[in-house]
């Protein structure tokens, strides 16, 4: 444990209390996929803008994560965790006020803003309060929080938007936000501090990188991959975004004091590997949830909270397994538990893809939802213990900031990518407008194009399949991890090297 704190610091209550605002800010990740049908409809848009909703916040989420660690380490991981708690609140109430999807997307990206700030203090408090060899057990905690709060999130927003309105699938976070704030202000505790240098360039670079590249493909379909206007193109965008993100990644090669991304975290496999497999995951469970709840809500005509309820075999299997998961984590080689979890996770969503007609059983589509739940325990926190737990305990902060990063940017990309293949599919199966012309609210769309529809979201389905797929491969390489010296005094030494 951290000799900054009493040799009999409990640091158990300290980690629920920061929960509580992790599981709000995640569940907002997911909660606006079950109201998308019902603010698409509210403000008479199309597709490719109301998913804009769902990346703006993503998006805003991702690119401060590069500096949000560092910012806990120089004024305090209580102090930024508190600050970010109360902007979410803000703008969750902000969110729910707005009266044109254009409002709604500015306040959603505050929103995200917000929740950059609180994320990587979590990591770094579990880093640095907990001894390394039950830091497992408490990075399972983390890691089962993202994956409940991913599948709890349409359930309580499907409930929400049905009784009250999609208004309050912001309205909510409020109460949650005050409670939250008051237990953190009593229960974390206040840490060491450390000056720290901002890498302001690297800010910017990365954040333009990743805007371009997300721009760029979910708005491509709809200037059809070509011009937008002049001489700006969507492959024009694309291309500048993959330039800078690479500028980027040289720029931090050349500083030798406090890079955004230190590259020598990089050198341990487990940590890149793990950046890259929840990355996948990201992607992958963002790139699902979109059409499936199209599907649900517009074919079959089920409700927000009858569609969400689709989700709870997920939400109960991952919760009975998590705990056993996460006991398993400290005891064996992560390569074991990750196999079952993309493994699973590739069967489920290919299963789910067959299953996408207008006459399915609702049994029958529980059944991979089930399974998903599996792969949910078993992918979660066997991944982000895997990846921090070889790191230097100087590194927290910047390896909270990049891990968090990368699995934002995975979730970011995910919404692009499912925003433009949606378009594709339903243009491809003789489908095209927006949603009034389609369906009215809770209304099954004509029957004349259910079976296009559901056959065009059926396809985009094939995107996780594939994620996993690739996920499958690259954990087979995971190396077993040791819980000496965390990450040892090499690993140390070196990590501490360039910031000297």
């Amino acid at each position: 444990m951290s000799t900054e704190l009493p040799p009999d610091y409990k640091p158990w209550p300290a980690l629920w209390a920061m929960v509580i605002g992790f599981f709000m800010i995640l569940v907002d990740n997911t909660i606006v996929s079950v109201a998308t049908p019902a603010i698409m409809e509210d403000f008479r848009t199309d597709y490719n803008t109301v998913i804009w909703v769902t990346s703006a916040y993503l998006l805003a989420y991702a690119v401060p994560l590069l500096v949000t660690g560092r910012l806990g380490d120089r004024f305090g991981p209580k102090n930024m965790y508190l600050l970010g708690l109360t902007i979410f609140t803000l703008a969750s109430l902000w969110c729910g006020l707005t009266g044109s999807i254009e409002m709604l997307i500015v306040a959603r990206v505050v929103q995200g803003f917000g929740a950059a700030l609180i994320t990587p203090q979590t990591m770094a408090v579990i880093t640095r309060t907990f001894a390394p060899a039950n830091r497992g057990a408490a990075m399972a905690l983390w890691g089962a929080t993202a994956g409940v709060a991913t599948l709890v999130g349409p359930i309580l927003g499907g409930v929400l938007v049905d009784s009250l309105g999609w208004e309050w699938i912001f309205f909510v976070n409020i109460p949650v936000g005050i409670i939250g704030f008051v237990l953190a202000v009593r229960l974390v505790p206040v840490l060491t501090t450390h000056t720290h240098t901002f890498d302001w360039l690297g800010v910017a670079l990365s954040g333009i990188g990743v805007f371009l590249v997300v721009f760029g493909v979910q708005e491509g379909e709809k200037y059809d991959w070509g011009t937008i206007e002049g001489i700006v193109s969507v492959p024009l965008l694309i291309a500048l975004g993959l330039v800078t993100f690479a500028a980027f990644v040289f720029w931090q090669s050349r500083i030798r004091k406090e890079p955004l991304v230190p590259l020598s975290l990089f050198r341990d496999r487990n940590f890149s590997l793990g950046n890259a497999g929840i990355a996948l995951v990201s992607l992958s469970i963002t790139a699902m949830s979109l059409p499936f709840f199209f599907y649900a809500q517009g074919v079959r005509g089920w409700s927000p909270t009858e569609s969400a309820l689709l989700m709870a075999p997920m939400a109960v299997v991952l919760i009975l397994l998590a705990p056993f998961v996460g006991k398993l984590v400290d005891r064996t080689h992560p390569r074991n538990i990750t196999l079952v979890g993309f493994g699973t996770a590739a069967v489920a969503m290919f299963w789910l893809s067959q299953l996408i007609t207008p006459t399915t059983p609702v049994w029958q589509l529980c059944l991979p939802m089930a399974l998903f739940g599996v792969s949910n325990a078993c992918l979660w926190a066997p991944l982000s213990a895997t990846a921090t737990r070889n790191l230097p305990m100087a590194s927290a902060g910047s390896g909270a900031g990049v891990y968090n990063t990368t699995r934002q940017i995975g979730a970011v990309l995910g919404s692009a990518a499912i925003a433009a293949l949606i378009q594709a599919r339903l243009t491809a199966n003789g489908i095209e407008g927006s949603s009034q012309d389609l369906q009215d609210a809770g209304d099954a769309m004509p029957s004349a194009i259910q079976g296009p529809f559901a056959e065009a979201m059926s396809q985009t389905l094939y995107l996780p399949v594939a994620a996993f797929v690739v996920g499958l491969v690259l954990v087979l390489f995971l190396a077993k991890p040791t819980h000496a010296g965390h990450g040892g005094p090499r690993a140390a030494a070196k990590e501490a090297a360039p910031t000297a």
